[in-house]
């Protein structure tokens, strides 16, 4: 039986406890940068599009790393969710959620995982028959204490916060339950992506892979 939207978003959310949030600034960088994470214990990444070279960091990396699993992220219209689907990205992320993109969403086959913060926003998007849902900015709109208070009205909607998470923040929100991963930019500082360190890269990513979840 083909798996729906929702049940591929989960396989690849749930696969490890850390989706990398990459800005790709040279286009070179893209290929080695998703390998070493692949190696490290990431091979999902979302490459947003807040660069020039976006779109062709996706399909290289498609093309030429295929162990790793490319999504599309900072996904703003319906031209760039189509756009990034185009490139061969696997799922496409927004930080908040429009009727423009939900309806560009209905006509893809690529799932969809839109953003949203308050509770009626959360709502509403429930109601569209989304239940995975970007978190973002996690930290400077209440961090885990808010998304812990959200666990009981809203049981059946899990979440990938993003924004202004560490290691050092991060298992205070792996740790609940209807947190699903969390999305980093600190497997790939721009110091060691600008030097070509992919050695420390690959090292960052290893340490974010062995995160602890709680079991579900």
């Amino acid at each position: 039986m083909k798996k729906t939207k929702t049940e591929e978003l989960l396989e690849i959310l749930s696969g490890q406890p850390v989706i990398p949030v990459l800005k790709i600034e040279r286009i070179a960088d893209a290929v080695p940068l998703a390998r070493a994470l692949a190696r490290g214990g990431l091979p999902a990444v979302e490459i947003t599009l807040r660069t020039p070279d976006a779109l062709d960091a996706i399909r290289l990396v498609v093309d030429e790393v295929p162990e790793a699993i490319v999504g599309a992220g900072t996904i703003l219209t319906g031209k760039d969710f189509s756009n990034a689907a185009s490139a061969g990205a696997r799922f496409i992320v927004s930080p908040g959620t429009t009727q423009e993109l939900l309806d560009a969403a209905a006509r893809s086959d690529v799932p969809f995982l839109p953003g949203a913060v308050t509770p009626s926003e959360i709502m509403a998007v429930r109601e569209e028959g989304y239940e995975v849902l970007k978190f973002f900015p996690a930290e400077q709109a209440g961090g885990s204490a808010f998304l812990k208070s959200l666990a009981s009205p809203l049981s059946t909607v899990r979440f990938c916060p993003t924004g202004g998470i560490t290691p050092d923040n991060a298992n205070d929100y792996l740790s609940l339950p209807n947190v699903v991963c969390i999305g980093g930019s600190w497997v790939a500082p721009e110091a060691e992506l600008a030097a070509g360190n992919w050695d420390a890269v690959e090292r960052l990513a290893r340490e974010a892979a062995a995160l602890a979840r709680k079991k579900r």
